[in-house]
């Protein structure tokens, strides 16, 4: 919704069997059902026998993969897509992935998801030995190295490899090559990425929600540092970093990833109502009703009224035709758009004491606002509780909080921030609650930077969003 975190990318591929027409039409599918992990731009590059055709265009994927456009697409054996919300480069054409480079080994695409921490560092290596760049997105200096490697090595395996040594960061990448698709994932683990299956085709996506909605099945996640080669109708798996430490975006779990989705082991719906179970125990109060901000305050809401005893209802109607693709570029307007995204149910908030429920509070500006509906609406008490501990340092890995200073919960102590949103009364989960409903998860670590300030890796001093458009190399 507006004024939230936004992360940056959702990827897509499918290797079949046998050469086939309309792969376009399975890959657009799958990265419909990612749509929500970007909205700026989106792409599908299909392998058509060694040689590698795309389309990508800035826009929705229902936008710009019209039925004109996927009858005109080749046929195919293998095919990536991606959906971009971006991080590092602006949100132009050119950023628009996969990414594809011709080079004398043959071709190469490839969709990325995450954000590197050390890409100014390898752009000027890669400029001072004649790189040319032609986007601003890190995901350029990913395709430039594997590219110099692949010369120099005998297998684009290798090529990778080398590659994943010289990344600082996360990465969940699906790289085509004239030949082969391969799946792989930081040693980390930052950013989710799974594999399925089709039919006799095998499926990879960020979620496995992509899955579901196209009629595949989810088979496993690919482990962190882990890569997954498809060749001649075989997979083959090695994890070339096993002992690195993990760091899994919790995020994933509390805004990110769809409701539908099980990451690492954990359904992320079950993950956010056992939050909403944990905040009832932590922090209760009496109240008429429990409601959560929609969409992703929805499933904490309904924990919390379960473990609570109190009703669950629905405090707001929600616009349909005012998606994220609104979300404007100052707080102006972005405030401007809440009365058109959301509206309250006068007849169910009318003189009740309200337990409203959202993930995280970032600036607060949007949540205060909503308050302020709630309570002109006829709300006697609006009780705020949060899905998350306070959010009070930077993001280094794929969201677009670059700067600390924005955060509230870096200006104000609770309380404060409470008087700031006009609530009754505010509580943030603990970290201690965080810890305990992420037990069930296949990677023991969790990167929590943004609630506790330390990250699983180095992080440089400063980093924002659109260094690499205004860096002078």
């Amino acid at each position: 919704m507006f004024n939230k975190i936004k992360e940056e990318c959702g990827i897509f591929g499918i290797y079949s069997k046998k050469q086939r027409d309309k792969l376009a039409y399975p890959t657009c599918i799958g990265l419909s059902g990612l749509q929500h992990r970007g909205e700026e731009s989106c792409g599908i590059a299909i392998n058509e026998d060694g040689i590698i055709d795309y389309h990508k265009d800035i826009g929705l994927v229902s936008d710009v993969f019209t039925s004109h456009v996927l009858e005109k697409m080749p046929e195919g054996k293998m095919a990536i897509g991606h959906v971009r919300y971006s991080t590092t480069g602006l949100a132009k054409k050119e950023n628009a992935q996969p990414m594809v480079i011709r080079h004398k080994k043959g071709n190469l695409a490839l969709a990325h998801n995450g954000n590197l921490t050390n890409a100014i560092e390898l752009k000027k290596e890669l400029e001072d030995n004649g790189s040319i760049f032609t986007t601003t997105s890190d995901t350029e200096v990913i395709c430039q190295i594997i590219v110099r490697e692949r010369i120099k090595t005998t297998s684009i395996e290798e090529a990778i490899v080398n590659t994943m040594k010289k990344l600082k960061g996360a990465y969940s990448l699906l790289i085509m090559s004239s030949k082969k698709m391969i799946a792989v994932r930081d040693p980390q683990g930052f950013r989710p990425l799974c594999m399925g299956r089709l039919g006799d085709d095998i499926i990879f996506a960020s979620e496995s929600c992509a899955f579901e909605i196209m009629g595949g099945e989810f088979i496993r996640d690919i482990n962190p540092g882990e890569m997954v080669v498809v060749y001649n109708n075989e997979v083959t798996t090695k994890n070339y970093f096993p002992n690195e430490k993990k760091g899994m975006c919790v995020f994933e779990y509390i805004y990110f990833s769809r409701p539908d989705s099980v990451v690492d082991g954990i359904n992320v719906h079950q993950f956010r109502e056992n939050a909403g179970r944990c905040l009832a125990k932590q922090a209760p109060v009496e109240a008429d009703i429990v409601a959560g901000v929609p969409d992703s305050g929805l499933d904490a809401a309904l924990g919390y009224a379960k473990e609570s005893g109190i009703p669950y209802d629905i405090v707001f109607t929600k616009s349909k035709y005012i998606g994220r693709t609104f979300i404007q570029n100052t707080q102006n307007k972005r405030q401007s758009l809440i009365a058109l995204k959301l509206n309250p149910l006068r007849s169910v908030v009318n003189g009740k004491r309200i337990i409203l429920i959202d993930d995280s509070i970032v600036r607060g500006n949007t949540l205060r606002r909503i308050v302020r509906r709630l309570r002109n609406a006829g709300a006697k008490e609006v009780h705020l509780r949060v899905a998350a501990p306070p959010f009070i340092d930077v993001c280094y890995f794929g969201t677009d909080i670059d700067n600390k200073e924005a955060l509230i919960a870096n200006k104000f102590t609770i309380e404060e921030i409470r008087q700031e949103l006009e609530a009754d009364s505010l509580e943030y989960l603990s970290l201690d609650s965080l810890n305990k409903i992420t037990k069930g998860s296949n990677i023991s670590e969790f990167c929590m930077g943004c609630f506790t300030g330390k990250y699983p890796i180095d992080v440089p001093k400063n980093i924002q969003k659109d260094t690499f458009e205004k860096i002078e190399l």
